[in-house]
């Protein structure tokens, strides 16, 4: 057999089959053991607040599954390849394909190919499947589960809602959809054009507009005269809504990708705070599938060669691994909000340090 060949062998076919039935087994296994945990956690609030069972199964399950299949899919991609790589090796079959001329190298091919189909599985979800998904899960946590919320932010707002219009709010309530002091300003070349301040302005949902209360405006012209207007009613419309005051965190979580590119052009001009969250969910879209190479590749190394213990020592060594490699992605996002790494660092720098690890005990492993 031919060591440089990449045509598909009888054995190419046996590691995929292996690889792909025991990723998708431990998959279904686990989402089945989240959803129970997540039944009897939230079970009082859907008795509570009388949540119908069509909804709960379709509306909140249904669109659950996908979320909780792409969250541990990196895990299961390395203990499915620690689980039967390990028995591999415990047979001496690993032995046995290299004795037969096989490089350690062409070895790794079926496994790649595998790792493909979950990165695959995982894009496809991540792109396209969880985001509205999510809609109905959010949605739904909303109406039924305790503690589901809206993130207010409604203090000192500071937005570029244009180039050259910017707008300022004290505070906002939510009992009437009102804020209080609005600020407007208007600025070209450098040159404050004009500067609306108004006590108060609520919204109006039939016209899209706010009406500002007790306006007050100074306009300016090229020689810097000013001309003054006030009033006690005034209807204005700028490209900030009521529903620019309520925001979810996780609200990125429901948008297709080329929505959120836009959210977050949006947010970028605004100089909007909350842009680091939809910046961590693109980039995480992008990053977890792409995690499958890696960690096969570790589990590979690992696994391939008998060790003292057995499988119970490469599957400890394996969940050890793969539990840590989660936690780093949740821990440098931390970095995000302190300003001290970029969102995409961030969400890349695990993949980087265990891309530096794979190398090292690919390296390894032929020895």
């Amino acid at each position: 057999m031919s060591r440089l060949s990449l045509k598909p062998k009888i054995l190419d076919w046996y590691i995929i089959k292996k690889f792909i039935s025991t990723y998708l087994v431990s998959l279904l296994i686990v989402v089945a053991i989240v959803i129970i945990f997540d039944i009897s956690e939230k079970i009082d609030s859907f008795v509570e607040r009388e949540a119908p069972l069509h909804e709960i199964v379709f509306e909140y399950y249904l669109n659950f599954i996908p979320f909780i299949l792409n969250m541990f899919s990196p895990l299961f991609v390395f203990i499915t390849v620690i689980f039967f790589t390990s028995k591999l090796a415990g047979n001496s079959e690993i032995i046995a394909m290299l004795s037969s001329g096989i490089s350690f190298h062409r070895l790794l091919v079926p496994y790649m190919v595998s790792a493909a189909f979950a990165a695959v599985v995982s894009l496809t979800l991540g792109m396209y499947v969880i985001p509205p998904a999510n809609y109905h899960r959010l949605e739904f946590e909303q109406k039924y589960i305790k503690g589901a919320r809206f993130y207010n932010s409604n203090h000192n707002i500071h937005y570029q809602l244009e180039p050259g219009l910017f707008v300022y709010v004290e505070s906002f309530s939510s009992w009437n959809n009102s804020v209080n002091r609005l600020t407007l300003e208007s600025i070209e070349d450098n040159r404050l054009v004009s500067k609306m301040s108004a006590a108060s302005a609520v919204w109006n949902q039939e016209s899209g507009s706010w009406t500002c209360r007790n306006y007050f405006i100074r306009s300016y012209d090229e020689h810097g005269n000013e001309t003054i207007e006030t009033g006690a009613k005034k209807d204005t419309v700028i490209a900030l809504t009521v529903d620019d005051f309520y925001r979810r965190k996780n609200i990125v979580e429901t948008l297709p990708i080329k929505e959120l590119d836009e959210l977050i052009d949006l947010q970028n001009m605004r100089g909007d705070q909350m842009v680091v969250h939809a910046l961590i969910e693109k980039h995480t879209r992008i990053a977890t599938p792409f995690s499958a190479f890696i960690l096969t590749l570790i589990g590979v190394a690992l696994s391939s060669r008998k060790r003292r213990g057995g499988l119970g020592i490469n599957i400890g060594i394996g969940v050890a691994l793969s539990f840590s490699y989660i936690l780093f992605m949740k821990f440098s996002e931390m970095f995000v909000q302190t300003a001290t790494l970029q969102p995409w660092l961030a969400v890349w720098l695990p993949n980087i340090i265990y891309a530096i690890i794979a190398l090292f005990v690919y390296r390894m492993a032929p020895k």
